[in-house]
C-alpha cells in the first residue's frame, strides 16, 4: 500500500462533453462493466449519449449529472484495479462530484448513489424549468467582498452566491434580472468582471428549494454506511463524519452554496500529500492551482493520464527509497 495520504477528487456538473469514458470503456473490463451496470440499472442504453451524444441533449442537468457521474465512476473503478496500492485517506466531490466521493469512500453503492443522482438531476432540470436563472462568475474580487455585497441587495433581488471554488472566482446565482442588479454592485465594489456560465439554471440558489424539497425524502430513506475514508463535504467545507450530517449536507447542498476552497484548504491541514482528480476535465487540478496547493494533484481524464500517473509514482518511489 502506498504510504502516501491521498485525496481522490471528483468533478461535478459542466466537465460533460460526448465521448468521455470511452477509451476506458474499450481498454478496461472493470470500466466497461459500470457503464454496462448502469444501462442494465437505468432500463436504457445511456452509455451511447455518453458516448455518441448529441451534445445538446447530454448537456441537459437530467443527462450530464448522470453521464459525468458514471463516467467518474468507471475511471475511478479502473484506478482502483490497476493501482490497488492507492487508498484514499479522505475522498471529495464538487457538487454533483459528492455521490461520486459518497461510492468511493464505500458510503454508498454505486447503483444507490446512481439512483439519488438521476432523481437529483430530474429535479433540478424541472426547477430550472419552472423558474428562469443562471449563473455568473464574479472575477476578481475577495469571496467575503462577494457575500457581503449580495446580502446587502435590495429587498427582492433573488440572487445568492453560489460557489466558492478558488480564490477570486466566485459564482453567483439567481433571476436575470437579480443578475443584472448583483453584477453592478459588484463592479462598484471593484470586481473586473462578471462572465455568464453556460448552464441552464441557477443552481445553488434559492430557486432551487423545490428540487431541495422533493429530494429530501429520498436521501433520508437512503442506507449510507460508514466508512473509514474520510468525506469532506461541500456545504460545511470540511470533514463530516456523522451519518446524519452527511444526509442532511447532501440535502442542503442543492440550494446552498458549494464550498469548495474552504473544503480543499482543510484537506490541506490534514496533511494530504496527493490529489487525485478521476472524471472528464481537469477543473479541479486548476483550482488546486489556483488555491494554492503546493502538493501534486493528478488528473485521470484519459488512459494516456494513467501512464503519466505510473511515471509520477515511479519517480516518486525512486525519490523515497534513494
Amino acid at each position: 500500500m502506498d504510504k502516501k495520504k491521498w485525496a481522490f477528487i471528483f468533478p461535478g456538473q459542466g466537465a460533460q462533453y460526448p465521448g468521455m469514458g470511452k477509451d476506458f470503456y474499450d481498454a478496461f473490463p472493470v470500466a466497461r462493466q459500470v457503464f454496462e451496470e448502469a444501462d442494465e440499472h437505468l432500463g436504457m442504453q445511456f452509455s451511447r449519449l455518453i458516448f455518441e451524444g448529441p451534445a445538446p441533449e447530454l448537456t441537459l442537468t437530467k443527462n450530464s449529472q448522470v453521464a459525468i457521474y458514471i463516467t467518474s465512476v468507471a475511471i475511478l473503478k479502473t484506478v482502483q484495479h490497476q493501482f490497488p496500492e492507492i487508498i484514499p485517506s479522505v475522498c471529495a466531490g464538487l457538487s454533483l462530484g459528492e455521490y461520486t466521493a459518497l461510492t468511493a469512500s464505500g458510503r454508498a453503492s454505486f447503483k444507490e448513489c446512481l439512483d439519488l443522482v438521476k432523481l437529483r438531476a430530474e429535479l433540478m432540470q424541472a426547477a430550472c424549468e419552472e423558474e428562469k436563472g443562471s449563473m455568473q462568475v464574479v472575477l476578481g474580487l475577495d469571496a467575503q467582498v462577494v457575500e457581503d455585497v449580495v446580502k446587502e441587495l435590495p429587498a427582492g433581488t433573488r440572487v445568492w452566491v453560489a460557489n466558492l471554488n478558488c480564490p477570486g472566482q466566485v459564482v453567483i446565482a439567481g433571476t436575470p434580472d437579480g443578475l443584472t442588479i448583483a453584477v453592478e454592485a459588484l463592479k462598484l465594489k471593484g470586481a473586473k468582471r462578471a462572465l455568464p456560465l453556460d448552464v441552464s439554471g441557477a443552481f445553488h440558489s434559492g430557486l432551487m428549494r423545490s428540487a431541495q424539497e422533493k429530494l429530501a425524502p429520498r436521501i433520508e430513506s437512503t442506507e449510507f454506511v460508514g466508512s473509514d475514508i474520510a468525506l469532506v463535504m461541500n456545504v460545511p467545507g470540511g470533514f463530516v463524519d456523522d451519518l446524519n450530517d452527511v444526509r442532511q449536507y447532501l440535502i442542503q447542498q442543492v440550494a446552498s452554496p458549494v464550498r469548495w476552497e474552504k473544503g480543499v484548504r482543510s484537506m490541506v491541514e490534514q496533511g494530504v500529500d496527493c490529489y487525485l482528480e478521476m472524471g472528464p476535465g481537469k477543473t479541479l487540478a486548476g483550482m488546486n492551482k489556483r488555491i494554492g496547493v503546493a502538493q501534486p494533484t493528478y488528473s485521470i481524464e484519459k488512459i494516456s493520464d494513467l501512464e503519466e500517473l505510473t511515471k509520477n509514482l515511479t519517480e516518486s518511489y525512486a525519490t523515497v527509497e534513494g
